[in-house]
């Protein structure tokens, strides 16, 4: 499938400089060698050869700059391995049945004479699973998550003026985060940013909008400052604010000082008056651009967006945005998607939305890892609210490192409204996972406090030290018979339902057949741990100190095939199939989810060759105040309207 190709963009144009005087970003997919399976490392032998083996730049095997990789496949990225390959009954269920294993990429590039002495950067969004990366034979990176994006900087490693370098990434897929499809592979994008020598940092900028006590509105900047020169550097960084329509509203500057090889930072503020505001029916964004300036001269500019809104959970009524009450009517959602498996080109993510948002949704819980850029520029775009989530639940200095790069990449968002540390940990009723939680939530709160932190919690909230009690707003994994008395006993806590639901139907199919794998769309078939699609939301519809809930899930998903197993590959649990075709359930939630437009959904079909004479439930699914059935002329009766549980007749066919 062709991809949408990473956007290559150089800011010059943007603030009136020549494109030399500024960063380029140009994408690195294009022109990577592949090979599906280990490349053994030869074994090291005798004095010289080892002595050789342990200097830099003197990488072995595969990841020698000398390998001959020209009988390797060619390829684009993003690549996932795993959808290409064939389904396989041993495999693991909960990978779809698919083969990860282990595999390679190399990559052979040249650096033009003029980038000697700039700042060059090689980026990676994202590779499943584990990744060590080397540069010019020696090791440069090694990436203990599929989900977390890293930096590696070449400045001092690359080559320049034709001279040929080489990138070499084994690829560790037998490595597992999740309990469902994850794909295999360099499965996000890449790019190759050049950038003077006093610059701003990969997710450098913070612009978060704040609403004063008075109303009016502040734009807090925080900007991160890198040199790799030889000279200490007085930078002073400005950035403008512009409108929807391009029109510039607000601007100021700060001071900062960058010593070489070393970091500095700009604090200022910057003054919005009446702007327009960020909601699920008007997404407004606003562009912050960016500019450091040495002794008088631009170095570096980049753009973010922002969106003016406000947020807060409120412990007996909820969610509220811009100070107006919110129910939050989300789903659940892995990132893999029919035909392609991960690699989710940015048209695919802005139909992905769409498709929620037609449904009634207004929220997204990025399950259970950091997202794609593109899915959260949709949210932004389209107004979908964001549960952003952490993969793995470790306190150790890589993993915060991980938790770090989540929270600095994504709090630029308006659509981000809460941050999930972890997902169903068995510490979560602990001292332990207490104390895990404490330290992670200040890890969060040392790089953003305008949003709250939660964890999805799947039970512990009821022993005497839990997670509960180190976060701002308590996530409930199904559990929903324990909202009553964790309110009563704990009454200014706010909470949410983080996972709800889990029920299962299959698109198309109206009666259950597991001889045949097949599951019924009359919402009667469910997990041991969850309830069906409209017993889950009226428990939380009806309970305004549930701020609100998202299901599982909205779309299926490869992998974790419960109830069933082979030839089974993949989750009943979607509102929508992996293609992004609506369930039964697609009906029944917008039912209840949508007061704008009218909602009229009757289901089964009404063809029933052999079935004649069997009762047939019949079911509709409206948010009308009444609805009347008729068939062939007949008048089956008027019902008032439930828009939770739906309506129903058993009909002879």
């Amino acid at each position: 499938m062709a991809v949408r190709p990473f956007l290559v963009l150089t800011l010059a144009g943007l603030v009136g400089l020549s494109a030399a005087d500024l960063r380029e970003t140009q994408s690195f997919d294009p022109g990577w060698r592949f090979h599906l399976g280990e490349v053994p490392f030869p074994e090291v032998k005798g004095h010289g050869a080892t002595y050789s083996y342990c200097k830099a730049g003197n990488a072995v095997g595969a990841a020698a700059t000398v390998f001959d990789d020209t009988g390797w496949r060619k390829l684009d990225l993003p690549h996932d391995w795993a959808v290409e390959g064939p389904f396989d009954k041993e495999a693991n269920l909960s990978q779809g049945y698919r083969p990860r294993g282990i595999a390679w990429y190399r990559k052979r590039f040249t650096l033009p004479e003029a980038a000697k002495g700039k700042q060059v950067e090689m980026q990676f969004e994202g590779i499943a699973t584990h990744a060590t990366v080397w540069v010019n034979g020696t090791v440069m990176h090694r990436n203990f998550s599929g989900y977390t994006g890293f930096t590696i900087d070449l400045t001092q490693m690359a080559k320049f003026g034709g001279e040929q370098n080489v990138i070499a990434v084994r690829v560790d897929a037998v490595e597992q985060e999740g309990w469902w499809y994850e794909g295999a592979g360099i499965y996000r994008h890449t790019a190759l940013v050049t950038r003077n020598p006093v610059h701003i940092t990969t997710d450098g900028v913070f612009a978060q909008p704040i609403k004063g006590a008075d109303g009016s509105w502040t734009l807090p900047v925080e900007v991160a400052l890198a040199n790799s020169g030889a000279k200490d550097a007085e930078a002073v960084v400005t950035s403008v604010v512009l409108d929807p329509d391009g029109k510039e509203v607000a601007r100021a500057s700060g001071p900062a000082n960058v010593p070489a090889l070393g970091d500095g930072t700009a604090r200022f503020n910057v003054a919005v008056a009446a702007p327009r505001l960020w909601s699920l029916e008007t997404p407004t964004l606003y562009r912050v651009r960016t500019t450091v300036s040495v002794a008088g001269a631009d170095s570096d500019a980049v753009e973010t967006t922002c969106g003016f809104r406000t947020i807060r959970f409120d412990a007996d009524k909820g969610f509220f945005l811009n100070d107006q009450p919110v129910k939050i009517k989300g789903t659940c959602n892995h990132q893999d998607h029919a035909g392609i498996g991960t690699v989710i080109p940015a048209s695919m993510w802005e139909y992905r939305v769409r498709r929620l948002k037609e449904l009634g949704t207004n929220a997204y819980r990025c399950s259970h890892n950091a997202p794609a850029r593109e899915l959260l520029a949709e949210c932004d775009r389209q107004g979908l609210l964001v549960m952003d989530e952490n993969r793995n639940f470790n306190v150790s200095p890589e993993y915060q490192r991980q938790l770090e790069w989540l929270v600095r990449r994504d709090r630029n968002h308006p659509s981000v409204i809460l941050w999930s540390v972890f997902n169903e940990e068995s510490m979560q009723g602990t001292e332990t996972g207490y104390e895990m939680v404490r330290k992670m939530a200040a890890v969060v709160k040392r790089l953003d406090t305008s949003r709250p932190v939660t964890a999805a919690m799947s039970g512990g909230h009821n022993t005497p030290i839990n997670v509960s009690q180190a976060v701002d707003v308590v996530g409930f994994n199904y559990n929903q018979n324990v909202y009553d008395g964790f309110h009563a006993k704990h009454p200014q806590q706010p909470i949410t339902s983080s996972e709800d639901t889990s029920a299962y139907m299959t698109r198309g199919e109206w009666f259950t057949d597991k001889s045949k794998n097949i599951i019924g769309s009359q919402d009667d078939q469910r997990a041991p741990w969850g309830l069906t699609h409209r017993d889950a939301w009226k428990a939380i519809a009806t309970r305004d100190f549930v701020a609100g809930g998202f299901v599982w899930t909205g779309f299926d998903y490869r992998g974790e095939p419960t109830p069933h197993s082979w030839p089974s590959i993949g989750s009943y649990f979607g509102i929508m199939d992996q293609c992004g075709f609506p369930k039964a359930a697609y009906y029944l939630h917008q039912a209840a989810w949508i007061d704008a437009r009218p909602v009229l959904k009757i289901q089964p079909h009404w063809n029933w060759a052999g079935k004649e004479g069997q009762e047939i439930p019949v079911m509709v699914f409206s948010n009308a105040d009444t609805v009347r059935l008729s068939l062939n002329g007949k008048d089956l009766g008027e019902q008032k309207v439930d828009r939770l549980m739906g309506n129903t007749w058993k009909i002879a066919y």
